[in-house]
């Protein structure tokens, strides 16, 4: 019963003759050099296909969120205000009606339909720039002195 061990052991075991001698490619110290190189550029390209696919992963979420925020013409989100953990009142627009909402856990409700639109931070920023801006204090000048020169 010994033996047969002995000679399956044996058999399973790699030849200690075989792995004393090293092979004429391994003794040249370019043959190491090479299979590092290689090595490494395995390690930097999987590297960079990781990057790769993080970096498109990235880009489609942000393209597919935003085409999914587009699809709704005509209703927009002008504010909101958090009341509480998890209830917020917002401010909607639909087309020309501002409705004021309440938003809870499973459940929306239509607080306000407003009858005069507020105006968004948009609309009064153009308005503000239209009536007091740079643009028309500098057109103010231009037109002063064109009136000196003639």
């Amino acid at each position: 019963m010994d033996l047969r061990l002995y000679r399956l052991l044996f058999l399973l075991s790699p030849f200690p003759a075989a792995a004393e001698t090293p092979s004429p490619a391994l003794i040249s110290g370019s043959a190491v050099r090479t299979d590092l190189g290689a090595q490494m550029v395995q390690v930097l390209g999987g590297l960079g296909m990781v990057l790769a696919m993080v970096l498109l992963l990235a880009w489609l979420a942000k393209r597919f969120a935003h085409s999914r925020m587009t699809g709704t013409r005509g209703l927009r989100l002008l504010g909101g205000l958090s009341l509480g953990a998890k209830e917020r009142i917002v401010l909607v627009q639909v087309g020309d009606t501002q409705l004021l909402v309440g938003v809870a856990p499973g459940r929306l409700q239509t607080l306000h339909v407003l009858e005069e639109p507020i105006p968004s931070r948009e609309s009064s920023a153009e308005e503000a720039s239209a009536s007091s801006g740079f643009g028309r204090k500098l057109s103010q000048l231009l037109d002063e002195k064109k009136g000196k020169n003639e």
